[in-house]
């Protein structure tokens, strides 16, 4: 019975250029042997077939469902996702994709009335400690199997292990045939170069597309220094083999491009179609070993950084091309606008990132900078056909495609008229409008957003959500994580170098700042928060941390968050009562930016400042547990930050040091020798030198920078943080901060100074003030 079912399937994928998901539910072993069987009615090669399993001993290639991002950017005939150990939604996202159009994706999974209610690897990664596993939900395989059900172009088969004899034979029964009877379609046909092309005629007749060929066309106008080209696409149209064509026929022009994506095997596909042209035409003269810079004879390269690395524009490339912008922050996609010329390819619905967040978010930059932009839009799928129903499918399985409410319906939102609510999970299920504008919130405001987030979202016993809603649209939505309150002996574990999965405060706090209790006390983090693109600067944001610190002040300890450091986030959440504890001494190698660890104690933001428990504080003191998390860290970030910023975080921008250190709680008392007030006033008010007592000027900067009791302008304080606190050569330090020369920067530090002298000097600061001013 399954072959003709097959035969059918496979006979109008292949007429219609489309795919079909087969879904064998039931028995595991019973599964794989029929989805042996439907490869062979399929009439698909061994080679043309993957399965992604965690079992081994396959006839065909096997993948494990860890490492499925092997698959992506290929192409197969067939995939098999055994669904029992391991079934990801990022597993899902990551393999549907390399489905050929006339292809087969084949789901042996569990009985699908028994499927949510079982439990596996990839649910025991959402149970974070104190949870345990059976603290998992099923929610997203609830409406997982419900789209198998409601989607065209699925077929699903029950099968049994044994026979039931009301059965036709074969212990299998067809829920449903999955077949649509579409029209027959044609394949892509290779282009032809325009009459005024520049770029090979190689390069046009690789293209498969239309939209794909003016895609090419576009990159030519990266020859000239001053453009743009900004490529958007859902995965699947070829905007990577177009920038690989692109990046070629320009190294092949002797230009240097350089290449950059979150990692490189998202540049895979790009390398392999640069690659093979350049070959074609026996341009290449070198390739590096790992393959990721090969040069052309005529001086050309086409070469990979990471983000991180590409920001500085090693090597001062001709070209930039950033494959995969959605996924890497802007910060660093603003550092590729000083390139000569720079494309920007973006998926708009894929694995990884967003292109929405990136029109949102970065776009307006691109647009008010000095660099002529032309956009390109592919629509038109290379592997399969547009009207493919496995692409909606998966779009709606995984919310691909979720996005925020539309302007107009959120623009009039005010903090006075939006409501707070939660976010239930049965509230997200019973509304799919409002799980996919809470969802794409969520994806907008970070830029490694996965399938496996909703999952989370849906099944994780430590998360909830809170949003503000307008007329029933989202407008601003919080996901929040309990952590804490762990166990001596998980503390004592971690302590000794476990790692806690889901307890970020806690396991930076015990593993690496050495603090056994920190994971005693309750707490909440804000994982991810994001406001309407269309309602920003209204407090809206505030808004809704102020009511969840209402809510929850009298449940827990204390309330925290962590995230890439920017001036503009640490304002933010120093206004909304939050005080740094860490700054990382590494940074982000995706993201390029430092980190920041801030927390709320649930007393001193919101509620009756009750909070959850009590803990001995520094000397033996019985005080609240997050105001004394928060004390003895504060303390030792103060302390740490005083000597890490001319060591370890000695890159870390000026203004972020600033605002972190402004939002640390902990004074710092300024004591110094005789000996270092008298060189401190001597460099100020006299003709002493700075480098006399440096380490008293870096007590003073530590002292003003954190509480600030002195006005000194925003130019001085970068002074303080740059000179004096990191250490950087004077002729540096002056042309970063935009002084005429080296000794004027000198004067200015001088200057800075006496105000801080006026602050903080003691008796002996005093007399020798008054005996170089003449008082």
């Amino acid at each position: 019975m399954i072959g003709d079912l097959v035969a059918q399937l496979r006979a109008e994928a292949e007429r219609s250029n489309e795919r079909r998901v087969l879904v064998l539910a039931g028995d595991r072993d019973a599964g794989i042997d029929a989805a042996f069987s439907a490869v062979e009615a399929a009439e698909i090669d061994d080679a043309d077939a993957t399965i992604v399993s965690t079992r081994e001993g396959f006839r065909f290639e096997r993948v494990s469902p860890r490492s499925a991002t092997e698959v992506l950017g290929r192409t197969r005939d067939a995939v098999i996702v055994d669904c029992y150990d391991y079934f990801a939604p990022n597993t899902l996202g990551q393999v549907v994709g390399a489905v050929d159009g006339g292809g087969l994706l084949i789901l042996v999974t569990p009985d699908l009335e028994e499927w949510p209610d079982r439990r596996n690897e990839f649910d025991e990664s959402l149970a974070v400690p104190p949870f345990d596993v059976e603290d998992v939900t099923g929610h997203f395989r609830s409406r997982f199997v419900d789209t198998l059900r409601q989607h065209p172009g699925i077929a699903i088969v029950d099968i049994v292990a044994d026979v039931d004899g009301d059965r036709d034979g074969d212990g299998m029964v067809v829920e449903r045939d999955g077949l649509t009877d579409p029209p027959e379609r044609t394949g892509h046909v290779p282009q032809s170069p325009p009459e005024s092309a520049t770029f090979p005629t190689l390069a046009y007749e690789a293209c498969l597309t239309r939209d794909q060929a003016r895609t090419l066309r576009s990159f030519e106008r990266l020859a000239e220094p001053g453009n743009a080209v900004v490529v958007e696409a859902d995965r699947g149209r070829g905007k990577s083999s177009a920038a690989g064509l692109a990046a070629a026929s320009l190294a092949a022009d002797g230009k240097d491009v350089l290449v950059t994506a979150p990692n490189f095997r998202n540049a895979t596909e790009l390398f392999d179609r640069a690659r093979e042209l350049l070959s074609a035409r026996n341009e290449i003269r070198t390739v590096r070993e790992d393959g990721r810079c090969f040069e052309t004879g005529t001086g050309g390269a086409v070469r990979f950084a990471s983000p991180a690395d590409a920001a500085d524009l090693p090597g001062d490339p001709d070209v930039v091309v950033v494959d995969e912008a959605a996924a890497i922050p802007v910060p660093l996609l603003e550092a590729f606008l000083a390139a000569d010329s720079v494309a920007y390819c973006t998926t708009i619905h894929g694995y990884e990132g967003t292109g929405r967040g990136f029109s949102v978010r970065f776009r307006t930059r691109l647009d008010e900078s000095d660099l002529d932009v032309q956009e390109q839009r592919l629509e038109e799928p290379i592997r399969y056909a547009r009207e493919d129903p496995v692409e909606g499918w998966a779009f709606r399985a995984l919310l691909l495609d979720a996005r925020p409410a539309v302007d107009v319906a959120v623009e009039d939102a005010e903090p006075e008229s939006v409501e707070y609510r939660e976010l239930s999970t049965a509230k997200l299920l019973a509304d799919e409008h409002l799980l996919s504008e809470a969802f794409g919130l969520l994806v907008l405001a970070h830029y490694r957003t996965e399938p496996n987030d909703l999952a989370r979202l849906l099944d994780a016993p430590n998360l909830s959500t809170r949003a503000l809603l307008s007329d029933g649209h989202v407008v601003a939505v919080d996901l929040l994580a309990r952590e804490g309150a762990l166990p001596a002996d998980l503390r004592e574990s971690m302590y000794e170098g476990s790692r806690v999965r889901g307890n970020m405060v806690p396991d930076v706090l015990t593993s690496q700042l050495r603090d056994e209790d920190a994971g005693a006390p309750l707490g909440l983090r804000t994982m991810r928060i994001a406001t309407h693109h269309a309602v920003r600067n209204r407090g809206l944001g505030t808004h809704l941390l102020e009511s969840v610190h209402d809510e929850f002040a009298d449940e827990i300890d204390y309330f925290s968050v962590g995230y890439g450091a920017t001036p503009e986030l640490l304002r933010f959440w120093d206004r909304a009562g939050y005080r740094t504890v860490h700054v990382s001494t590494t940074r982000n190698e995706v993201s390029g930016e430092y980190s920041a660890v801030m927390i709320a104690p649930a007393s001193e933001v919101g509620g009756d400042g009750g909070g959850a428990s009590d803990a001995v504080g520094e000397g033996g003191e019985a005080s609240n547990a997050g105001a004394g998390l928060l004390d003895r860290h504060a303390r030792a970030l103060r302390d740490r930050m005083r000597d890490g910023l001319s060591d370890a975080q000695r890159d870390l921008d000026a203004d972020v040091v600033r605002a972190a250190l402004g939002a640390c709680p902990a004074e710092r008392e300024v004591d110094l020798t005789p000996y270092g007030w008298r060189s401190v006033v001597g460099a100020s008010y006299g003709p002493g030198m700075y480098h006399a007592a440096p380490g008293a000027f870096r007590d003073l900067a530590m002292a003003h920078l954190i509480d600030g009791r002195v006005d000194l302008s925003d130019r001085e304080e970068r002074l303080l943080v740059r000179k004096v606190l990191q250490g950087h050569p004077w002729e540096q330090v002056a042309d970063e901060l935009g002084y005429q020369s080296t000794g004027q920067c000198m004067r200015s530090l001088g200057e800075a100074a006496k105000p801080l002298v006026d602050e903080y000097g003691n008796e002996v600061a005093r007399a020798e003030r008054e005996r170089f001013r003449g008082d």
